[in-house]
């Protein structure tokens, strides 16, 4: 095989042994043409007649390219681009492509550049191979959807609405900054704030397909059936419909935190477990434990909405109790007894309770924790009464709590902050009591992430630029401390625009 100077041509050998080129005269490996690559490239251009300019519809709204009648989404230097440009060029008559690759070009160019090497059989079956770049020139013009987007920004195909009746908004706090990390949203034409949840307005079904299954993968949902379909346009002659589709979705009312009593069917298809058992996480499938016995178990999104059930109590009633003692039972999972008295009877009367705890191993004498009063709580359930020999304990401990120390350390400012969605919120209906609720949900949200590694362990973090650590608070070292979030759990927030900060902060 013979090559060009600067490696633009390839002969083929075809014969052996050492022959003189019929133009020039030069010595030369044989080849079908007898000519050496010299007089092969001044007698011919294989790339003669190819397309080196091409000009390339290309929407900048959801950044995809024209080809034909249709729209294909692809990045940059992306394997769906190459593709595309291969097939502007129209090269299979012509000649046999062997290889294609991009050219770096400047992003905001507005040029794509892609070297070909192609071969061809030229003169008495040599086979010749030439590389040559092709130049794509994008022209800005927005696809149908788009157009339409921007003509009527409230014009929407399909909507996701999520829901959670629930009496708070922790469950949605947290799937808000799942959204956020993950660029679910990404393609929602309006986001809306409605009560015990959100709506998102898309301008194409397969976004909000798309979206209802990443809400299916990250929290127990039902939202499998059928969407609900509204007439919007008819052409009788064409026959063809627009509907507007709307997408419901439903969190289980189950949230971490909750205490639960199991219906007697789901119990022993979770190997009788409990039946009172605490929430402790909420996935795609919802993480129950019998703190009496430290046996754990998961409860798929399907199994639960098979036989649906609600909390026996929830956050909502949480008692505080202060630990008189803690007797540890020696196992790896700390269970322990405990002895508690509730801070609103301490110091007036004597009842103290005696109950088993999985908290053993944060607990001491002295502690604050929070738990479900079970002593006087009034229970109307109808799975509590289909146990009629359980013998409840008098209160179940749900975690330790700082609110103590909290109150000493009033007005406490925080390193870091989160981001938030960029929600409509219809004020007219929201009083400045809904208001309170909210903010006070939120602080509640805040501290539970500064409490549980695992909750902040899925969502992104990011430093408050504003907060300075005073020398006071750098020099604690108390181990015991109210908890916060290390700072190397935390990101640098790279907002490169001036304007977005207020819209997309959350204060």
């Amino acid at each position: 095989m013979a090559a060009a100077e600067g490696g633009m041509f390839m002969v083929h050998q075809t014969i052996g042994g050492s022959v003189l080129c019929c133009k020039c005269g030069i010595p030369m490996q044989p080849n079908a043409a007898n000519m050496c690559v010299k007089c092969l490239r001044s007698e011919i251009d294989i790339t003669e007649g190819l397309r080196r300019y091409v000009i390339i519809a290309h929407c900048p709204e959801c950044d995809s390219y024209l080809h034909d009648k249709s729209w294909i989404k692809a990045q940059l230097e992306s394997t769906d681009l190459l593709a595309l440009c291969i097939k502007k060029l129209n090269l299979i008559k012509a000649v046999r492509l062997v290889h294609a690759e991009f050219v770096w070009t400047e992003p905001h160019s507005k040029r794509i550049k892609v070297r070909l090497r192609v071969q061809k059989e030229v003169l008495h079956g040599a086979v010749l191979e030439q590389t040559y770049v092709a130049e794509y020139t994008q022209k800005e013009q927005m696809c149908e959807a788009c157009t339409r987007v921007q003509a009527n920004p409230d014009q929407w195909v399909a909507a996701v609405q999520l829901r959670q009746h629930v009496p708070h908004r922790r469950t949605l706090f947290y799937l808000e900054q799942l959204i956020l990390k993950h660029g679910a949203a990404v393609r929602a034409i309006k986001i809306k704030q409605v009560d015990h949840g959100m709506d998102f307005f898309f301008g194409n079904r397969s976004h909000a397909v798309k979206f209802k299954n990443f809400l299916a993968a990250v929290a127990p949902v039902d939202g499998c059936g059928d969407p609900h379909k509204k007439l919007v346009s008819q052409d009788h002659k064409s026959n063809n419909c627009n509907y507007k589709y709307t997408y419901p979705v439903e969190v289980s009312p189950i949230c971490r935190e909750d205490l639960v009593c199991l219906p007697p069917d789901v119990a022993r298809g979770l190997g009788n477990i409990g039946p009172l058992v605490i929430c402790t996480k909420v996935t795609n499938s919802i993480a129950l434990l019998d703190p009496l016995t430290l046996r754990s178990c998961y409860l798929d999104a399907k199994e639960y909405w098979r036989s649906p059930f609600k909390s026996l109590l929830t956050s909502r009633q949480l008692v505080e109790y202060i630990v008189l003692d803690v007797d540890v039972d020696g196992s790896k999972y700390a269970l322990a007894d405990v002895q508690v008295a509730r801070l609103s009877d301490f110091g007036k009367n004597d009842a103290i309770f005696s109950v088993k705890t999985h908290l053993g191993h944060l607990l001491k004498p002295g502690d604050h924790a929070l738990g479900y009063d079970l002593y006087a709580a009034n229970c109307n359930d109808s799975e509590l009464d289909k146990y009629t020999k359980l013998d409840p304990p008098d209160a179940i401990l749900i975690k330790k709590s700082y609110e103590e120390k909290r109150r000493s350390k009033p007005g406490k400012p925080r390193a870091w902050k989160l981001k938030s969605l960029n929600m409509e919120v219809d004020d007219s209906s929201r009083g400045p009591t809904e208001q309170e609720k909210m903010n006070s949900e939120y602080e509640e949200f805040l501290r539970d992430l500064e409490e549980n590694p695992d909750l902040r362990f899925n969502i992104s973090l990011y430093r408050d630029r504003e907060y300075q650590a005073s020398e006071e608070r750098a020099s604690m070292t108390d181990v015991d401390d109210v908890p916060s979030v290390p700072l190397e759990e935390l990101l640098a927030d790279l907002d490169l625009s001036d304007g977005e900060d207020d819209d997309h902060m959350s204060e």
